[in-house]
């Protein structure tokens, strides 16, 4: 489901974006300085003052400034554009699919601005967190910085705005699906290999993007694997693609690179049942899925979709298996109309439906918005099929795993990466 030094491609930069200072002799910046004769000579003249200068918004450190101070217009600025390949290179300059792309996005259930918006907050807030997370922190800590950012940025509304699903914050063998669940004293440690893996939406379009963080060189090559195997899935995408093509570029890809541990050289794998997604308003998984490995998947891809590109690199088995406390939950989309005999179970459900939805949530989330002792009632929701449990995915105990993530857009003339920044 998953940070940039200031670039003006994500709105504001503290650096550049400035106005520079204007000395007149003194350094009272933005003091009205009096009158000051306009040029020329003769008498009469008109006088006029200096204006006010000023200061652009800047955001603060930690991030907790909405963007809406900085992008005031509402208009967000554009991922990455990627033109489509081989047979839809005729899509850019087509006038029926410009005209196409002009209505959707006047359309405010389709508009792009949505998305984008969540995009830039995803910016901003991994910049601060790839720049603080160190070894020493608590996953807490790391957690709930990243979740208060993503609050505050989006400017979180109900459902309107706000976290599109838990941080991922697996560690090593543990590929996904695991963030601290209260009272987990859970510590960084420099050997570690850390996926963070975290969401935002606005009006239900869901910004999901992850990237991979280690603090010694040993599994540097994973990483540049993994992240490698993501741009492949990416540059093959495309309207009328077939889904099982995507995954054996990204399984060439994942396994021409190889990770040498304590002297013993080991294939990077692809994970073979983990896979990215298709997501829908308000679904993070909408019903495709681009898989890692080669595969006879003839599905194709269409025009205004939605799909976190996203893959997974193991020096174990390439396999993941359900392992440990689960802590990732989520109301089914299409869940069934069906009688419940608890009473807290009946609560748990009205209180879910109206702080998620059926947005991906997590047992901290629970626990903020005031329930207690609800661990009985949820897992009678599970077993009756009204909410399903994500418990955390690991490979062998010992292997190491890593992952990047971006959301793309399936536009009429274009291929747009949402999520891209300066630093993945």
């Amino acid at each position: 489901m998953t940070v940039t030094s200031p670039s003006t491609e994500n709105g504001v930069n503290p650096e550049k974006d400035l106005p520079a200072t204007l000395h007149d002799g003194d350094d009272d910046e933005g003091e009205d300085d009096g009158p000051v004769e306009v040029s020329g000579t003769g008498e009469g003249k008109k006088k006029k003052k200096k204006k006010p200068k000023k200061k652009k918004a800047e955001q603060s450190d930690p991030p907790r400034i909405g963007l809406s101070k900085f992008f005031p217009d509402g208009i967000y600025p554009e991922g990455e554009i990627q033109p489509y390949k081989d047979e839809n290179t005729w899509r850019t300059t087509s006038e029926e699919k410009r005209y196409n792309e002009r209505i959707a996005n006047e359309d405010p259930e389709l508009t792009y601005q949505s998305i984008r918006r969540a995009a830039e907050v995803h910016r901003q807030v991994r910049r601060h967190a790839r720049k603080h997370i160190r070894p020493g922190m608590t996953m807490t800590q790391i957690a709930e910085n990243i979740e208060d950012g993503t609050r505050a940025l989006v400017e979180e509304s109900g459902l309107e705005s706000g976290v599109g699903f838990p941080t991922g914050l697996s560690l090593n063998n543990c590929a996904a699906h695991y963030t601290p669940n209260a009272g987990d004293t859970t510590i960084l440690q420099n050997g570690d290999v850390l996926k963070v893996d975290f969401g935002v939406h606005v009006k239900g379009r869901i910004l999901d993007s992850a990237f991979t963080l280690t603090w010694e060189p040993t599994y540097d090559k994973l990483v540049e694997a993994v992240k490698a195997a993501t741009n492949t899935g990416i540059r093959e995408a495309g309207i009328d693609v077939r889904l099982g093509e995507i995954g054996a570029a990204i399984q060439e890809t994942m396994e021409s690179y190889e990770v040498e541990v304590g002297g013993k050289v080991y294939p990077v794998k692809c994970i073979e049942n983990l896979s990215g997604h298709s997501i829908n308003p308000y679904q993070i998984h909408g019903g495709k899925s681009v898989m890692l490995v080669k595969n006879e998947d003839q599905t194709k891809m269409e025009e205004g979709e939605y799909f976190a590109i996203e893959t997974f690199g193991s020096t174990g088995r390439g396999r993941v298996v359900e392992s440990g406390d689960c802590s990732h939950y989520a109301k089914i989309y299409d869940a069934p109309h069906v009688p419940l005999r608890l009473t807290s179970a009946k609560s748990l459900l009205k209180s879910i439906t109206k702080n998620f939805g059926t947005l991906p949530f997590c047992r901290r989330y629970l626990d903020r918005v005031g329930e207690s002792k609800y661990l009985l009632a949820l897992n009678h929701l599970v077993t009756q099929g009204i909410v399903h449990d994500y418990p955390p995915l690991c490979d062998a105990r010992g292997a190491m795993t890593a992952q990047f993530e971006h959301t793309i857009l399936l536009r009429p003339t274009v291929k747009e990466v949402v999520s891209r920044g300066d630093d993945y």
